[in-house]
């Protein structure tokens, strides 16, 4: 507010003025000591250039101007008056109501989707509206109130992002793939082999492979697959891998179940990929409703235990 702008303070002192008939009195009323009563319905004067009340040492009384003017200002306290039970209203029931998540589709499919049925029952009055895209949406024009990604997230200025799990992108294949074939103990023994890709929808690029030798501080070894095919979905690389496809390099997550009834192994143990953490991103805004911050809680109550998975 610029000092040339009525504010709500100097109409709420008016009324209280013109009602209580005195400074002292409207003072007590609001909470206000009376100099600064006096103040406020001076630079209500000063501002709107009228003189609204005349002043004696004894009593106080409206002008002309003040006599014409004061239903208005009485107009302008009472909507603020239900304009704030309304705030406080709705602040005791945004509990309830819609809440939008957007995920790549292998992590809805496979993370989300087994999660959600406990919370549905948990909390009957949040309905969820799942957006399962590979494509970063624009939060604010799609009115999404938390997307899930990985990696880093820089070029998405003006959101929050906070941690939800981190976990390690695996090289693995499938025992019938793997059947006659020798299998790579290092990264240098992955040429001849065939490779799945995986294109990343928003940054265009194929994900670079990445190695680190367990137990040893040594360089992060990053390597550009020479693939046999690409997707541009995390889940259908993988599924290409579970059907003898090739050698795929997956996050964790999506490997975790597979890896645990045989259906895929495990390759390059020791060279692991470093975490990858996977992040809530937000609009920049300091009032999240409550039902955004449930379904974010029960989420991070429910993180992915990824080291007991395997």
């Amino acid at each position: 507010m610029t000092e040339h702008e009525i504010s709500f303070s100097q109409l709420r002192c008016f009324i209280a003025v013109v009602d209580a008939g005195s400074l002292a009195k409207a003072g007590r009323q609001l909470g206000m000591s009376t100099p600064s009563v006096s103040k406020a319905i001076a630079r209500l004067e000063q501002t709107s250039g009228i003189k609204l009340l005349h002043r004696s040492t004894h009593a106080i009384s409206l002008t002309q101007d003040g006599e014409r003017l004061v239903e208005s200002a009485r107009e302008v306290v009472r909507a603020a008056g239900v304009f704030s039970r309304s705030a406080r209203a709705q602040t005791q029931t945004d509990s309830s109501g819609w809440v939008r998540l957007t995920a790549p589709v292998a992590l809805t499919r496979d993370v989300l989707t087994p999660l959600l049925p406990r919370f549905n029952h948990d909390n009957p009055s949040i309905r969820l509206d799942i957006r399962s895209t590979n494509q970063l949406l624009d939060l604010a024009r799609e009115g999404v109130d938390v997307a899930i990604r990985s990696g880093s997230l820089a070029r998405v200025p003006g959101h929050v992002q906070t941690t939800w799990f981190k976990a390690p992108w695996v090289v693995c294949a499938s025992p019938a793939y793997l059947e006659g074939r020798q299998q790579p103990r290092q990264p240098n023994d992955l040429t001849g082999h065939q490779l799945i890709g995986f294109r990343n929808q928003r940054t265009g690029q194929v994900r670079p492979w990445s190695f680190r030798q367990a137990g040893k501080r040594g360089s992060v070894i990053q390597s550009a697959p020479d693939p046999m095919t690409i997707y541009d979905d995390g889940g259908s690389a993988w599924n290409a891998a579970l059907h003898g496809g090739g050698i795929v390099s997956a996050p964790l997550w999506l490997a975790a179940a597979d890896l645990r009834t045989g259906r895929a192994v495990e390759l390059l143990r020791d060279w692991r990929d470093v975490d990858v953490t996977m992040y809530f991103l937000r609009r920049d805004r300091r009032l999240t409703p409550q039902r955004v911050n449930r379904v974010i809680a029960y989420l991070r109550r429910h993180a992915p235990a990824l080291a007991d998975l395997i």
